[in-house]
């Protein structure tokens, strides 16, 4: 490769909300657009990290389309020749180099991974693949030498994890990997220190969520939009009389709708400062069904063939890279002829 890569991704095991969209898909489709022509981009899905958490099953080949049409529909450019989609299943390399990283990799480093123990807690039952996909992460990433990693802030961490494996292995086979580059320059690159957390509506002390818990508190992009405005105007506030300048850590559900009205209309020329709650709301919901409506329009007219056929050529592209990559692997460790 003569260019460096951006690896980034997005599950594919359920609807996308505004939060995903503001928070992630965005950003990804405003950095093809900056980087185009200095950078390659590989925007992948990341299919097998999917069960490490229950899903839909029967859904989700069909959702892994879907969401690969939301990007499409939020701008992402599928004909810029630097960018390559795919589907992280039909790359057999990702599992492969996976079992020989797992027997790199160390149950005590894995065990901290803050992830892990969020979502595992003390569960018996909670699944291997959960314990085990930063190590799955990490063959994402090392595959294809990708040096920048944009991801939230709940992947930090793994980003870490990945460069102390590479570096390990390298230090122990020679160079096999091109090692990412730290959060610390991860974080300038993609030039904001914070990413962007929408928070829920009802409970704006914790992010927007697909949970079905919160369905008062959360936009979907398929929602109708007259029923996510009306989500805003029900939206948690306080008991103050203006908008002034809202912070979220005393007033979260009020700087939430500001956060919301700024990254949906970044030229409004709104001075929202002097608002009344009631104001406020009336301008972002209005703001968010507009939104919601022109975005479902383009959405529909995603061309699904047109789609499929991309991914086909780039999955061929990808897999030649990423099979290079493991082969030689593969040798280092003992498993093919040198």
């Amino acid at each position: 490769m003569q260019k460096q890569v951006i690896l980034t991704g997005l599950r594919s095991n359920s609807e996308f909300h505004l939060g995903n969209y503001l928070g992630a898909i965005l950003p990804m489709v405003e950095m093809q657009k900056r980087h185009a022509g200095q950078y390659q981009l590989n925007m992948f899905i990341p299919d097998l990290h999917s069960f490490t958490t229950p899903i839909d099953h029967g859904k989700l080949y069909q959702q892994t389309l879907q969401n690969l049409k939301v990007f499409v529909a939020a701008g992402l450019d599928i004909d810029q020749p630097d960018t390559f989609i795919y589907r992280q299943s039909y790359i057999p390399a990702h599992s492969e180099l996976t079992w020989i990283l797992d027997c790199f990799a160390y149950f005590g480093e894995l065990s901290r991974m803050t992830e892990f123990k969020d979502k595992g807690g003390n569960n018996e039952n909670v699944s291997v693949g959960l314990f085990n996909y930063p190590v799955l992460m990490a063959a994402d990433i090392l595959l294809y030498g990708a040096k920048w990693i944009p991801v939230g802030e709940d992947q930090r961490q793994h980003v870490e994890f990945t460069r102390d494996l590479a570096m390990r292995i390298n230090n122990k086979f020679g160079d096999l990997f091109v090692v990412p580059e730290d959060n610390a320059k991860q974080a300038e690159f993609v030039g904001r220190s914070e990413p962007v957390r929408i928070r829920s509506l009802r409970n704006p002390e914790r992010k927007m969520s697909k949970s079905v818990d919160d369905p008062a508190g959360t936009i979907m992009l398929i929602d109708n939009p007259e029923e996510a405005a009306k989500k805003i105007m029900s939206a948690t506030t306080d008991n103050l009389e203006k908008v002034g300048n809202p912070d979220f850590e005393s007033r979260p559900g009020v700087a939430n709708l500001v956060q919301i009205h700024k990254l949906l209309s970044p030229d409004s020329q709104n001075n929202l400062s002097e608002m009344s709650y009631k104001d406020l709301k009336d301008v972002v919901a209005k703001i968010v069904a507009d939104f919601l409506t022109n975005f479902q329009t383009r959405l529909a007219q995603v061309d699904e063939q047109q789609l499929l056929t991309k991914l086909e050529a780039d999955e061929q592209a990808t897999s030649r890279i990423a099979n290079e990559t493991l082969t030689k692997v593969q040798k280092a460790v003992g498993l093919r002829p040198s």
